[in-house]
């Protein structure tokens, strides 16, 4: 048994921060049935972010669709509508991501559906919300991070705002929809009430940043300065960065400066002695830390530094990693086949219950791939 066995889950959001929501609730045992338009389907088919495809789907639509059925139907048409009226009867969850007004327009709008199942509960993502200025927006998530400030957080002082090289605000949402989720489903547990959980990119990208934006509205409004040497993070002193040496890169973190040059042999950095100085001084010690840690191989300072119990790291690519026995102690990677058989290697989910691995076979569907036996098994 998994916690969310006998869950059924309605999925009709498309593209990353919905669907990676219903892919967790999946991980964690629910039934997902993912409506989809026929002939089209979730768009996301059709969004590469490389040139790979299986069966003529993108890779991302696959590593984010696995382990869900599909349910073609078209939302305009009454008799589909009728079909999906049913399924929502029966459905434990229900996740949309439409821009706002949308979904209402169509009928199955929480109010709406709030009379067909009062159990349910409703999963909503927006961009920014559903009120105010920017609700017509779109909801993307280069979007969400130039419009919140993050850019301002990453790169140099002497580069231009950076995004992150991922999709960071779509993720970040899917886990705080996941989230509020799982607390209305506690709520439904005592009181036998669903409810409306909403999350938007702009608010999740936000929360993201709560740390340093906290700061940010407590000093008087200062802006983040950032470092003009290996910039790490905007509010902490040197050493913290990513530096280069001799065959490859090394990341150091917190620490005594005094106590970093004397280990690695920099009498430059010895005499700063005052933690304001780690801060205030900060572009002028990485300086000096940059250059001296060329001089060396990464291993050689490795070596040094981590019987001193000084917090520094190897900087792995992908391939590294994989090779590294730490990583595959972690058992992360799967492979998931579709009912072609095609197989896809990917991620599996990060959560343990009871220090047991979730994995699951079950790739991605074809669109309407499960419409007949679903109309069959409920009726329709």
């Amino acid at each position: 048994m998994k916690p969310l066995d006998n869950l059924l889950v309605l999925d009709f959001s498309q593209f990353l921060a919905g669907p990676s929501a219903a892919l967790r609730l999946a991980d964690l045992g629910a039934r997902i049935i993912k409506i989809e338009r026929p002939g089209q389907g979730d768009l996301c088919r059709q969004l590469y972010i490389s040139n790979l495809r299986l069966d003529g789907d993108s890779t991302l639509f696959h590593s984010i669709n696995r382990n869900k059925e599909s349910y073609a139907a078209d939302l305009k048409d009454p008799g589909d509508i009728g079909k999906i009226r049913k399924l929502i009867e029966r459905a434990d969850v229900l996740i949309q991501n439409f821009r706002p007004g949308v979904i209402e327009r169509i009928g199955l709008g929480y109010e709406q559906v709030k009379e067909i199942n009062p159990k349910l509960v409703y999963g909503s993502v927006t961009g920014y919300g559903n009120e105010g200025p920017w609700v017509g927006r779109p909801g993307q998530d280069l979007l969400a991070q130039s419009m919140s400030g993050l850019a301002y957080l990453n790169g140099n002082a002497d580069q231009p705002p950076m995004p992150f090289g991922l999709s960071i605000g779509d993720l970040a949402a899917g886990h705080q929809l996941v989230q509020g989720i799982l607390a209305l489903l506690v709520r439904r547990g005592v009181t036998g009430e669903g409810g409306l959980v909403e999350v938007s990119l702009m608010e999740s990208v936000l929360d993201l940043q709560f740390e340093l934006f906290s700061t940010h509205l407590n000093d008087g409004g200062k802006l983040p300065q950032r470092c003009k040497v290996n910039n790490a993070n905007a509010y902490i002193g040197a050493p913290y960065g990513i530096y280069a040496t001799s065959d490859g890169f090394i990341a150091v973190a917190m620490g005594s400066i005094k106590r970093l040059g004397e280990l690695i042999g920099c009498e430059a950095l010895t005499g700063y002695r005052e933690p304001e100085e780690w801060f205030s001084k900060r572009d002028e010690i990485k300086a000096i830390l940059a250059d001296h840690l060329k001089s060396r191989t990464t291993r050689d300072w490795l070596d040094i530094l981590e019987p001193a119990d000084y917090w520094c790291s190897d900087v792995f690519s992908w391939s590294r990693m994989r090779q590294e026995a730490g990583y595959q102690v972690l058992d992360f990677e799967q492979d998931v086949f579709n009912s072609k058989g095609t197989r896809l290697r990917t991620s599996r989910c990060p959560i343990r219950i009871d220090r047991k691995v979730y994995k699951s076979p079950k790739g991605a569907p074809f669109i309407g791939e499960d419409t007949e036996h679903i109309n069959e098994e409920f009726s329709l």
